[in-house]
Order: C-alpha cells, then sequence, then structure tokens
C-alpha cells in the first residue's frame, strides 16, 4: 500500500513521499524500510532519529529530527491502530451450527447464526443470542442467557444463571460465575459454606481476558458495566459493583462487594479491599494497597494507598533518611564531646 494512501485512510497529514510502499507495521526500533511505526511522546525522540521505518507517525507538533517521512496525527496512538487494522488478517469465523461432538441440552435456545465448537457443554434452559460463538471446549451452566454477537474463546466456563450481554469477548481459560468465598465460623474455628445464590451480570461491548475469574454473589448480583475492559488473571469477587467503561489490568484482585466507579482505572496488580467504594474516574496506580474509599477523580498510589503526591513526597523523604542518619550520628558524637567536657575537674 502506497504511503499516501495509508496516510488517507488514517486521516493523517504526510510529510514527505507519499510513493513509499508500506508492507505492515513495527516498533519504533524494528521497524524497515517497507514498515510504518509511531512515537506519541517526546522521550522516544532519539529512537525516533535512529530509525530504519518507511515511515512514522508523530504528534501534529512533532519537531525533533526523523530521516524517515512523517505522518502528523492528533492522536498517534489511534492512528497506528488503525494503521495496524489495515495489515491484520482475522482468523475465519466459524461456521455456524452445532459441533457433532458437542453435547447441547433439548430445550436449549440458539438464536440464528450461533456457533457452536466441538465438545462444548450446554446444560439446559440456556438463551444464545443470534451471531454468537461459543468455542471448543466451552462449558455453558444451567439457565445461563448470552445475547447477540458475543464471543467465547475455547475453554471458558459460564456458571450457572449468569447474564452476558452483547458483543462481548472472553477470552480462554476465564470462569463467570464460581462461588464466591464465603463460610460462616464456629467457636472452634470450623467453617461451613454459605450457599452463594447469587449471579454474574456483565453488560454489552465488555471484553474479558484469559484466565479472569469472576464470581458469583452470595445472593442478588455480581455485576460488569456496559464497555469495562478486564485484562489477564484478574479476580473479582462476589456482590462486586464495576461501573461503565472501567478498566482493570493484569492481576488486580477485587475483595467483595466493592463498588468500582464509572470510568476507573486500576492498575497492575492493584488490591481493594472489601466494602469499599472507588469514585467515578478514580486512578489506582499499580501495586497499590486500597484500604479505604477512594473519591471520585482521586489518583491514589501506594499501600495502603494515598493521594498521589502524598505518596512521591514520602518516598522522596524516605530517600533523604540515609544521609539524615548520618547527620544524627555526628550530632550524638558532639553531644557525647560536650557532656564529657562540662562533666571534667574543676579548674
Amino acid at each position: 500500500m502506497k504511503l499516501s494512501e495509508l496516510t488517507e485512510k488514517i486521516g493523517g497529514l504526510l510529510e514527505g513521499d507519499g510513493n513509499v510502499e508500506i508492507c505492515g507495521v513495527a516498533a519504533i526500533d524494528e521497524a524497515t524500510a517497507d514498515q510504518i511505526s509511531f512515537v506519541a511522546n517526546p522521550k522516544y525522540a532519539l529512537a525516533a532519529a535512529a530509525t530504519t521505518a518507511g515511515a512514522v507517525i508523530v504528534p501534529e507538533d512533532w519537531s525533533a529530527d526523523c530521516s524517515s517521512v512523517l505522518v502528523r496525527c492528533k492522536n498517534p496512538d489511534a492512528a497506528f491502530a488503525s494503521a495496524a487494522a489495515l495489515f491484520y488478517t482475522p482468523v475465519p469465523r466459524p461456521a455456524p451450527g452445532v459441533h457433532p461432538t458437542a453435547v447441547v441440552a433439548e430445550d436449549v435456545e440458539l438464536g440464528e447464526g450461533v456457533s457452536v465448537g466441538p465438545y462444548c457443554v450446554i446444560e439446559p434452559g440456556v438463551k444464545i443470542g443470534s451471531g454468537s460463538v461459543i468455542s471448543a471446549q466451552c462449558y455453558i451452566g444451567y439457565r445461563v442467557c448470552i445475547a447477540e454477537d458475543s464471543f467465547l474463546y475455547p475453554q471458558v466456563s459460564i456458571r450457572e444463571g449468569a447474564e452476558i450481554g452483547s458483543r462481548v469477548i472472553i477470552h480462554n481459560g476465564t470462569v463467570v460465575g464460581s462461588d464466591g468465598f464465603g463460610y460462616s465460623v464456629d467457636a472452634d474455628g470450623v467453617r461451613t459454606k454459605i450457599n452463594q445464590i447469587g449471579i454474574v451480570q456483565i453488560g454489552n461491548d465488555v471484553e474479558i481476558g484469559a484466565n479472569v475469574c469472576i464470581d458469583r454473589a452470595r445472593f442478588g448480583k455480581t455485576r460488569i458495566g456496559n464497555g469495562v475492559k478486564i485484562d489477564n488473571l484478574v479476580q473479582i469477587a462476589h456482590n462486586v459493583t464495576i461501573g461503565d467503561h472501567a478498566v482493570i489490568i493484569a492481576q488486580v484482585g477485587i475483595a467483595g462487594s466493592t463498588t468500582i466507579g464509572d470510568r476507573v482505572i486500576l492498575a497492575g496488580q492493584a488490591a481493594v479491599a472489601g466494602h469499599l467504594k472507588v469514585g467515578a474516574g478514580a486512578v489506582v496506580a499499580g501495586k497499590a494497597g486500597v484500604s479505604k474509599d477512594v473519591p471520585p477523580g482521586e489518583y491514589v498510589m501506594g499501600m495502603p494507598a494515598m493521594p498521589a503526591q502524598k505518596f512521591k513526597r514520602n518516598v522522596a523523604a524516605s530517600m533523604l533518611l540515609p544521609k539524615l542518619k548520618d547527620r544524627v550520628a555526628v550530632l550524638e558524637k558532639r553531644i557525647r564531646q560536650l557532656e564529657g567536657n562540662a562533666s571534667g575537674p574543676e579548674m
């Protein structure tokens, strides 16, 4: 594809030879003369100057050196994603129908164009909307409802009663609706299981990564809002509510009955204790441990989590501790000397 054509498709402003042939995309430090790359941050200026890419997508105000042809865009990251899509060859969508090895209960309702792959098990009372794909070895439990155009990758398990919205993508190995971690404890410390009688409800346009666990509610619903994006290896406990368009990044753990507001971002390995509220638009930094409510729009870091600026000041102060320790040692030595002189013989 000529660069001029690609530029037109992604909505950029070409600065250089539009006849350059582009055959693919690559990272700025790996791209070759027939590939396009991008930079969105000035800290990669040196990499842009050294790149061998045929073209580079840059911000509109980019001023650093770059020997490649430039394509100026308002949002380089989004423009590069559009460019990548032009060279992506999607995996063929499975053909509609039920594979002969699948075990499907007699009363299951399958919409038009549904695909059920090899060795799936679909229990009684299930409803699957038109155009949805249930890939190989998936388990769909009793009375689960899956709306139209959703896609379950292999070995996904959807437990009884769960409600899955439209255009939901669930990746390999994820379990939706496993029992919440709930037990009563007697005087001897013996735990007895509390039946988890609720369900999981997932909204529309949600994407859930691989090996995610979303527990069913003890009673009522564990809710995942519309447009939520969940990365791999996330644990969401019983009766958690996640608002619309929240982003939950890898290895996050959310304890029971916590509410995550709309558009919240929980960065990698963050942990949120139970029965808390994280307000709309808040950001929890990676590895932060949230032990109390987070106000809307707040950015918190650390363990226990605190406002980011306070955390940064505390870290900066801790870096001064070795110098402070040395100063205290010097002062203590001087005090001992002064005390020794004060207690000497009178003249």
